[in-house]
């Protein structure tokens, strides 16, 4: 990938809308982050030429990062090269199948308590919900870290 500042304007750039420190160990201000407004809109750490940048959230903790180098070209281009990763593998396949696991055992539970429909249909509506959404939410996780990367850094192919 290419992008249309140049080397300079890349770094002042990273500079201007990352807030320095490690994902690793960034700690969430739950509630008390409306008295704390984000100023930057990514996270992460970067030098001359790597960079490692998440969405810098208040509430919650992101869920993947975007990892990558970027150097001068010969022909005075910028070249981008960069990968999106999940934080942590397990985090994300719990995310994915944990609703599921849920599902299947509460449907086990209310089969052998020969519960009453009243109680089996929304909690089996609430549990596909919540199914739907985990995926949903990750997926917009990972589109929103990619389009606003390629927003702010001016990526072109």
């Amino acid at each position: 990938m290419k992008s249309k500042l140049s080397i300079t304007e890349f770094r002042n750039t990273l500079n201007e809308n990352t807030k320095i420190g490690s994902q690793i160990f960034k700690m969430n201000l739950g509630i008390f982050s409306v008295f704390f407004p984000k100023s930057k809109y990514f996270y992460g750490k970067f030098d001359q030429s790597t960079f490692q940048l998440t969405i810098n959230y208040n509430f919650n903790s992101a869920y993947y990062i975007l990892k990558g180098n970027y150097k001068n070209n010969f022909d005075n281009k910028l070249k981008v090269n960069y990968s999106i990763e999940p934080m942590s593998k397990i985090r994300i396949i719990g995310l994915k199948y944990f609703p599921l696991i849920v599902f299947f055992g509460l449907n086990i539970f209310f089969y052998f308590k020969k519960m009453p429909t009243e109680v089996f249909i929304p909690f089996n509506l609430l549990i596909i919900f919540a199914i739907l959404h985990s995926r949903w939410h990750l997926k917009k996780d990972l589109k929103n870290l990619e389009s606003k990367f390629i927003e702010i850094f001016k990526i072109i192919e």
